[in-house]
Protein backbone atom coordinates (compact mmCIF):
# COMPACT_ATOMS: atom_id res chain seq x y z
CA UNK A 1 0.00 0.00 0.00
CA UNK A 2 1.20 3.70 -0.73
CA UNK A 3 0.68 6.26 1.38
CA UNK A 4 0.30 9.74 1.37
CA UNK A 5 0.47 12.14 4.39
CA UNK A 6 -0.56 16.41 4.02
CA UNK A 7 -2.07 18.88 5.81
CA UNK A 8 0.61 19.82 7.66
CA UNK A 9 1.61 23.32 8.15
CA UNK A 10 2.88 26.18 10.97
CA UNK A 11 0.18 27.53 13.56
CA UNK A 12 0.42 29.00 16.70
CA UNK A 13 -0.46 27.83 20.30
CA UNK A 14 -3.91 26.96 20.62
CA UNK A 15 -4.46 26.32 17.03
CA UNK A 16 -5.48 23.56 14.96
CA UNK A 17 -4.83 21.36 12.28
CA UNK A 18 -5.86 18.24 10.29
CA UNK A 19 -4.03 15.99 8.79
CA UNK A 20 -4.68 13.21 5.74
CA UNK A 21 -3.15 10.47 4.74
CA UNK A 22 -4.56 8.29 1.39
CA UNK A 23 -3.70 5.11 0.61
CA UNK A 24 -3.44 3.43 -2.69
CA UNK A 25 -2.96 0.40 -4.09
CA UNK A 26 -4.55 -2.21 -1.27
CA UNK A 27 -7.75 -2.86 -0.06
CA UNK A 28 -7.59 -0.25 2.60
CA UNK A 29 -10.29 -1.83 5.17
CA UNK A 30 -7.43 -4.49 5.46
CA UNK A 31 -5.16 -2.38 7.36
CA UNK A 32 -4.56 -1.04 10.54
CA UNK A 33 -3.63 2.87 10.41
CA UNK A 34 -1.53 4.94 12.36
CA UNK A 35 0.19 8.02 12.92
CA UNK A 36 3.61 8.57 14.68
CA UNK A 37 5.51 11.91 14.73
CA UNK A 38 9.19 12.23 15.54
CA UNK A 39 10.78 15.99 16.86
CA UNK A 40 14.53 16.82 15.72
CA UNK A 41 17.22 14.59 17.61
CA UNK A 42 14.32 12.69 19.00
CA UNK A 43 12.94 9.09 17.88
CA UNK A 44 9.69 8.67 16.47
CA UNK A 45 6.92 8.11 18.55
CA UNK A 46 3.75 7.12 18.65
CA UNK A 47 0.25 9.12 18.60
CA UNK A 48 -2.84 6.99 17.45
CA UNK A 49 -4.04 4.06 15.76
CA UNK A 50 -7.37 3.06 14.36
CA UNK A 51 -8.94 -0.42 13.42
CA UNK A 52 -9.74 -1.70 10.45
CA UNK A 53 -13.90 -0.30 10.44
CA UNK A 54 -12.56 2.81 12.35
CA UNK A 55 -14.12 1.80 15.59
CA UNK A 56 -11.44 1.27 18.27
CA UNK A 57 -8.71 3.72 18.87
CA UNK A 58 -5.63 3.86 20.84
CA UNK A 59 -4.02 7.50 22.01
CA UNK A 60 -0.69 8.26 23.27
CA UNK A 61 -1.38 9.61 26.79
CA UNK A 62 0.44 13.18 25.19
CA UNK A 63 -2.48 13.73 22.85
CA UNK A 64 -4.97 12.51 24.52
CA UNK A 65 -8.42 14.51 24.49
CA UNK A 66 -6.64 16.79 21.93
CA UNK A 67 -5.91 14.31 19.34
CA UNK A 68 -8.36 12.39 17.10
CA UNK A 69 -8.32 9.69 14.50
CA UNK A 70 -10.52 8.66 12.08
CA UNK A 71 -10.63 7.00 8.60
CA UNK A 72 -13.05 6.47 5.88
CA UNK A 73 -12.56 3.21 3.99
CA UNK A 74 -14.69 4.83 1.11
CA UNK A 75 -11.80 7.52 0.43
CA UNK A 76 -9.61 5.05 1.43
CA UNK A 77 -8.43 8.01 3.39
CA UNK A 78 -6.98 8.46 7.60
CA UNK A 79 -6.87 11.32 9.44
CA UNK A 80 -5.71 13.30 12.41
CA UNK A 81 -7.49 15.91 13.89
CA UNK A 82 -5.19 18.22 16.29
CA UNK A 83 -6.43 20.76 18.51
CA UNK A 84 -5.26 23.17 21.15
CA UNK A 85 -1.68 22.57 19.59
CA UNK A 86 1.41 22.90 21.80
CA UNK A 87 4.71 24.16 20.96
CA UNK A 88 5.81 20.10 21.99
CA UNK A 89 3.55 18.94 19.02
CA UNK A 90 6.35 20.22 16.58
CA UNK A 91 7.21 17.25 14.34
CA UNK A 92 7.26 15.63 11.48
CA UNK A 93 4.29 13.64 10.92
CA UNK A 94 4.17 9.91 9.68
CA UNK A 95 0.93 7.91 8.41
CA UNK A 96 1.52 3.91 8.69
CA UNK A 97 -0.21 1.09 7.83
CA UNK A 98 0.18 -2.64 8.72
CA UNK A 99 -2.09 -5.41 7.73
CA UNK A 100 -3.37 -6.56 11.37
CA UNK A 101 -5.69 -6.66 13.67
CA UNK A 102 -3.26 -5.03 16.29
CA UNK A 103 -4.07 -1.79 16.83
CA UNK A 104 -2.70 -1.38 20.08
CA UNK A 105 0.94 -1.80 18.78
CA UNK A 106 2.16 0.97 19.17
CA UNK A 107 5.92 -0.05 18.22
CA UNK A 108 7.43 2.09 14.96
CA UNK A 109 8.82 -1.54 14.08
CA UNK A 110 5.08 -2.91 14.11
CA UNK A 111 4.44 -0.63 10.75
CA UNK A 112 5.27 -2.02 7.73
CA UNK A 113 3.97 1.25 5.28
CA UNK A 114 4.86 4.47 5.90
CA UNK A 115 3.86 7.89 3.70
CA UNK A 116 6.12 10.58 3.16
CA UNK A 117 5.54 12.78 6.35
CA UNK A 118 4.02 15.94 6.89
CA UNK A 119 5.57 19.13 8.72
CA UNK A 120 3.83 20.29 11.59
CA UNK A 121 5.46 23.72 13.28
CA UNK A 122 2.95 25.07 16.86
CA UNK A 123 4.84 28.93 17.64
CA UNK A 124 4.27 30.36 21.26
Amino acid sequence: VQLQASGGGSVQTGGSLQLSCAASGRTFSNYVMGWFRQAPGREREFVAAINRSGVRKNYADSIKGRFTISRDNVKNTVYLQMNSLKPEDTAVYYCAAEQSTNFYNRSPGGYSYWGQGTLVTVSS
